[in-house]
Formats: structure tokens, sequence, C-alpha cells
């Protein structure tokens, strides 16, 4: 016989409904956690990918100018920065190295292109390097460029909001640069951080946010100096009843000693 007063087993539907709530809860606290956490690791990534960029960039520039120009080699360097569209700064580096050939003729053996222009939207720039000359050989490629390669310009990255370079010779900065001796140093400036309106209302990017590099053109070049000499009296030789010496605080000393003559001639010059 079947006990009809047996108590069933099992959650009633207020309590399945209490859980589901409390459940739905705990998830979207979770999501939202999630989501801020990778939002921050997306904004950290980003940050960090920016500095490598552009510690990639200067190096690589540092990297030709080394390669090129070498002392005693025929290399013209010609530097142009002009104001384009939306204020941005427009900069090309032109590093030229030549060889002469039978007949005394200069030819082109390798010539290296920095250059930027602004983007198609005009809210970035874009930068450019080309590489061409008798020498197919290119560092930044995995393999030798074909001859019909050697003109163009390819893009390098995108995304900068500042590319300069200028040529520096420790206290000026020039913008453009044109003779055929090769200048002292170049600076280069680079950023990927977003512009500002400054206190005249125009786009900048701020100065704390722009990656800066001086590269010299001859690291071997002979720096002039002159070599002052000035005699130093012996350092061991102190004066006992000089008022400027300092007194050793490390010795000790008797407080109801009676001062010696030195020692009021002190006091009586401080008192003065």
């Amino acid at each position: 016989m079947i006990n009809q007063n047996k108590k069933n087993n099992g959650f009633s539907l207020a309590e399945a409904l209490a859980a589901l709530a409390i459940a739905a809860m705990i998830m979207v606290t979770v999501i939202g956690v999630y989501a801020s956490v990778r939002k921050t690791q997306t904004s950290v990534d980003g940050r960090l990918k920016k500095s490598f960029k552009a510690t990639e960039i200067l190096q690589r520039i540092a990297e030709d100018i080394d390669r090129l120009a070498l002392p005693g080699s025929d290399v013209s360097v010609s530097i142009k920065n002009r104001i384009d569209i939306e204020n941005f700064m427009i900069s090309q580096m032109i590093i030229e190295s030549k060889i002469y050939d039978k007949d005394n003729k200069p030819q082109t053996f390798e010539k290296i292109v920095w250059q930027s222009r602004v983007a198609a939207d005009g809210n970035e720039l874009i930068i450019f390097r080309a590489h061409s000359g008798y020498s197919l050989e290119d560092k930044m490629l995995d393999e030798p460029k074909e001859k019909y390669e050697t003109e163009l310009y390819i893009p390098v990255c995108s995304g900068a909001t500042l590319f300069g370079i200028e040529v520096t010779d420790g206290n000026n900065v020039i913008q453009e640069w044109t003779t055929s001796t090769l200048p002292q140093g170049v600076k280069v400036s680079i950023s990927f951080e977003p512009r500002e309106f400054d206190v005249l209302g125009n786009l900048s990017v701020p100065e704390d946010a722009i990656r800066t590099r001086i590269i010299a053109m001859d690291r071997f070049r002979q720096i002039p100096y002159t070599f002052l000499y000035k005699e130093f009296g012996d350092m061991n030789d102190v004066d006992v009843n000089d008022v400027n010496e300092p007194l050793d605080v490390n010795e000790p000393k008797d407080v109801n000693s009676q001062p010696d003559e030195s020692d009021q001639r002190r006091d009586e010059r401080i008192r003065e």
C-alpha cells in the first residue's frame, strides 16, 4: 500500500525564481568586471605598442644614418619640413651615398628616404621609407628587392600624430638642410599620442608625449678641446687657525676644558 502523506522533495517556484535572479545578478557583476579588466588591458597594451613602435622607428632611422654616413664617404643629407593640412608637420630626410664610375662621374650607390604625409582622413600621419640605388640589399627586409621595387615608398606605420626630422648642432635646431656638408646631428621626434589644443587654440602634441632621439652623423669625428691646467694647493695642509675650517664632529672634546687661543680667536671673529 502506497503512503499518500509522503512529503515531495524539490524546490518551489518561488525558490527557483529567487535562485535564477541571484545567478543573473552574479553573472552581470562578473561580466562587468571582466569587461572593465579587458578595457584596461587593451588600453595598457595600446600604450605599450605605441611606445615600442616609436622606439623601433627611431632605431631604424639611426641604423640607416650610421650605415650610410661613414667617415670619408661621399654622402649627402637633405632635410625639409613644412606645415600641411590640419596643422600637421610633414618631414622628409634623404640620405644618399655616391660612387664614381670609370668616367669619374658620380652615381647613386644607395639612397634612403624617410618621409611622412597626412592620411586620407586627415587625422593621422603615415610614415614611409624608400630604398633605391645600385645596392639592392635592404637591411630592413628579409630578402633583397627586385629592380622594379627600388623606387617604391613603403609605409612603415600609420597612426602617428607627430613626425619631425630636424638638424641640430647641440645648441640650435634647423628646420631645413640642403648644403653639401653633413650636419653634426639629426633630431628625430615622433609621437602616437592624441593631439590637444594649446593655449593659442592650435592642435599639437604635448611635450611629455613626444619621443625624441638625437643621432650623430659622424661618431668618429674629432671633437676639439682645450685642456686647462689649474694648480691646486696641498689638501693635507690645514691651517688650524682658519676660522673657516670645519671642526671634526667625531673628535671627542672635554666640555670642562679651557678653550685654547685658537678657539678664543675663532669666537671673537664669529662675534664680530
